[in-house]
């Protein structure tokens, strides 16, 4: 469908272990599509194979077999410079530590993408984007003067400046307050609201619940799909998986 931002088909990754040649995949054949305005939780034990499926999907990580798609392009099938490129000029990376650059304003730091891809800046969206995630008033501070939650902010507007095709979240509330998380998922809300596809991996149960879809990993599978669910029933989907893993 021509709202479909990001599809992936049967993917599967290994890694190669000295001295373990039984070593259990990854990801086992995984599938999924997001669409425009979408906002779309992963959720999982430690190890169940989430980050590796963000790694993958984001074009981080090559999957060992299947495709992913990125506004209908296959990045298996790009170079290293042009699937980075992609990357820079499709694909937004907000991470549970800030990257900003401390000797940069605010303003310098939302305007870097712009920077290292040779583009002129746009100064309306760069201040119109900050005025957006509520940092008008601090765009000439540096970052270490700020609050973890005003970091976040910061390295979602520069997310926002790009206006990506996907937002890729990794934890982007596991250094923050309950307050300070709140602002940022409704950061993130807005921003597949605007047409984004949102795709965060996340511990926070509640956080997950935030998102039109919870997909519940294990094992490196997909086990169960919901749509718009409750944190409690985020949790119990995630105990029935792992009671049928244990089977």
């Amino acid at each position: 469908m021509d709202d479909v931002l990001l599809s992936a088909r049967d993917l599967t990754k290994s890694f190669a272990t000295r001295g373990a040649a039984d070593t259990p995949p990854a990801l086992r054949g995984v599938s999924l599509d997001v669409r425009a305005g979408e906002f779309v939780s992963i959720v999982g034990p430690s190890g169940s194979g989430k980050s590796t499926l963000l790694y993958c999907l984001s074009g981080l990580e090559l999957p060992t077999s299947g495709t992913v798609e990125i506004g209908g392009v296959d990045i298996s099938r790009l170079s290293p410079n042009r699937r980075a490129t992609l990357r820079r000029e499709r694909v937004g990376f907000v991470f549970q530590s800030y990257n900003l650059i401390p000797s940069l304003t605010v303003r310098e730091n939302v305007a870097l993408p712009a920077r290292l891809s040779r583009r002129p800046t746009d100064d309306a969206a760069v201040d119109g984007t900050l005025a957006r995630v509520g940092l008008a008033a601090l765009a000439k501070v540096y970052p270490g003067t700020l609050s973890g939650g005003q970091q976040q902010r910061v390295a979602i507007a520069r997310v926002l400046a790009t206006a990506p095709d996907v937002v890729f979240a990794d934890e982007p509330t596991g250094a923050l307050d309950t307050a300070a998380g709140s602002v940022v998922l409704d950061l993130l809300r807005e921003a597949a609201a605007d047409g984004h596809a949102v795709v965060m991996v996340t511990h926070d149960l509640d956080a997950a619940a935030r998102a039109d879809r919870v997909l519940v990993i294990r094992d490196g599978a997909l086990h169960r799909e919901l749509a718009r669910p409750t944190s409690r029933e985020i949790f119990d989907a995630v105990e029935q998986s792992a009671r049928r893993s244990a089977s």
